[in-house]
């Protein structure tokens, strides 16, 4: 049986895309280190972030219809980053881009290591940074054991 690895893209549609893409500009490529680069696919314009693990493409939303996180669909992304203290720089160095990012916090709820930090993009699609826990790395490290 293959062994799925990761996600390779994620695609959000967008309501404006020239908001969207200075909100995830300041935020994908002034904070968190992507890269980014422009096409058009059908003839609608996309912008995508990437970095060396996978990409997050943003294209024109083709309906008026406000983002909601509990109807049936996206709820929020969350991306990972290596440690507690690059889950607390990720929420300075966004506020300091003028992102109303959360302050970094423990969230014992979720798990006894688990930091966060929460933002929502222009449209409302909220972003979450969290550090690699103990038990994400556990299982990865003990696969297929775990």
């Amino acid at each position: 049986m293959p062994e799925i690895t990761g996600f390779d893209h994620l695609y959000l549609s967008v309501s404006d895309l020239a908001r969207a893409e200075a909100f995830y500009d300041r935020a994908m490529l002034g904070v968190l280190g992507f890269r980014k680069n422009t096409f058009a696919l059908h003839g609608e314009p996309h912008v995508q972030y990437y970095n060396r693990h996978f990409g997050v493409v943003i294209r024109p939303a083709r309906s008026a219809a406000a983002h909601d996180a509990y109807a049936p669909g996206l709820h929020h992304v969350c991306l990972r980053v290596e440690s507690i203290d690059d889950v607390i720089a990720a929420s300075r160095e966004l506020r300091a881009a003028g992102i109303d990012a959360s302050e970094a916090a423990l969230h014992p709820g979720y798990a006894p290591d688990y930091w966060a930090t929460f933002f929502s993009d222009p449209d409302g699609i909220r972003l979450e940074i969290t550090n690699y826990r103990a038990e994400r790395r556990a299982r990865h490290d003990d696969w297929p054991n775990a």
